[in-house]
């Protein structure tokens, strides 16, 4: 949507940014009557929304994990929840964070529902509890009983930040990205089709091609484009 970033509150004059907090209503007094002050509206798609798992992690010794899984998970799914990629008309890239939070909050879900959970599924979760801090895991830590979730993950991802750079190519017509991007958007359709069940590599490679395609787009580096069309290339 585009929005006017600068409000200000026709109840006790404060003024401040939607774009910093992502609330329509006044930061000081709670009115929701306001009126932009901007000259012009900006695409904004992006939260203020923020993910911290610290209170997971100090439970990692005490509570059960199934206990722990549903935790990340929750936290997860309301950091991802309505979660976009461009701020002031500005577009961001797909971050870590994100990827990491997304893979979390499937991986947390799935362990909660099984009987048993084997040791190297339970280390790996316990590395992904460092999603908050921009860390995931490689393709190859990736436990076969959950390449699923990975692959399942990405794809979501990947999705969603397709459909914020369908919005903001919306804005900046681009035939080439759009062409790059209608194959990134089979393959992410083929990875959900198989539940996720392809090698990690595979998704990460999908991964890497629509950030190709954002770096293009953000710095018109033409070189990304031809990278991206590489790793498609490479797909199966």
């Amino acid at each position: 949507m585009k929005v006017r970033g600068q409000r200000e509150c026709k109840e006790c004059g404060t003024r401040w940014s939607y774009y910093d907090t992502g609330e329509a209503a006044c930061p000081d007094c709670g009115s929701l009557y306001s009126v932009g002050v901007d000259d012009e509206r900006s695409l904004h798609t992006a939260t203020a929304a923020t993910l911290d798992l610290t209170p997971v992690r100090r439970e990692v010794d005490e509570a059960p994990l199934r206990r722990l899984a549903s935790l990340a998970a929750e936290r997860c799914r309301e950091f991802t929840r309505g979660y976009g990629f461009i701020e002031a008309g500005t577009l961001q890239s797909l971050d870590d964070t994100y990827l990491a939070a997304t893979e979390l909050q499937h991986v947390g879900s799935e362990l909660e529902r099984r009987l048993e959970i084997a040791d190297d599924e339970e280390l790996y979760f316990t590395e992904l509890l460092r999603a908050d801090e921009g860390e995931r895991p490689s393709p190859e830590a990736v436990p076969e009983g959950l390449r699923g979730m990975r692959g399942l993950a990405y794809a979501d991802a990947v999705g969603e930040y397709r459909s914020d750079l369908r919005t903001y190519l919306r804005e900046h017509p681009d035939d080439a990205a759009e062409r790059v991007l209608g194959r990134v958007t089979e393959h992410a359709k083929r990875i959900r089709a198989l539940e996720g069940d392809v090698p990690p590599r595979e998704a990460e490679s999908l991964v890497a091609a629509v950030r190709d395609v954002s770096r293009y787009l953000r710095e018109g580096e033409e070189a990304a484009l031809a990278e991206a069309e590489a790793r498609l290339d490479g797909l199966a």
